[in-house]
């Protein structure tokens, strides 16, 4: 069953972002992860919504997006997410 990481996104520091986003694109290969979608929010339609950014990773399963998630060489960019940005991640399986 596919599962879905899914970052909703408010960047302070562009350039530690885009360190983030190129280690992550790194992190994610031996995962077979893939970023179905990335966008900026465009408006809000209903409720609130502090972030304005959004990124959609699709795995083969569940265990493979924690085995990721927990992985060294992500682990070693959680710091400069932190620092780049606030950001909310919640997984969703299909």
């Amino acid at each position: 069953m596919k599962a879905c990481l899914v970052g909703h996104i408010r960047v302070r520091d562009p350039v530690l972002w885009q360190q983030y986003v190129d280690g992550v694109a790194i992190s994610l290969e031996p995962f077979h992860g893939r970023v179905i979608f990335r966008g900026h929010l465009q408006r809000t339609l209903a409720g609130e919504q502090a972030h304005d950014r959004v990124v959609i990773v699709e795995f083969p399963d569940h265990d493979v997006l924690d085995a990721w998630f927990s992985s060294p060489d992500y682990q070693a960019l959680i710091p400069l997410r932190d620092e780049a940005a606030s950001v909310v991640i919640t997984t969703y399986v299909a």
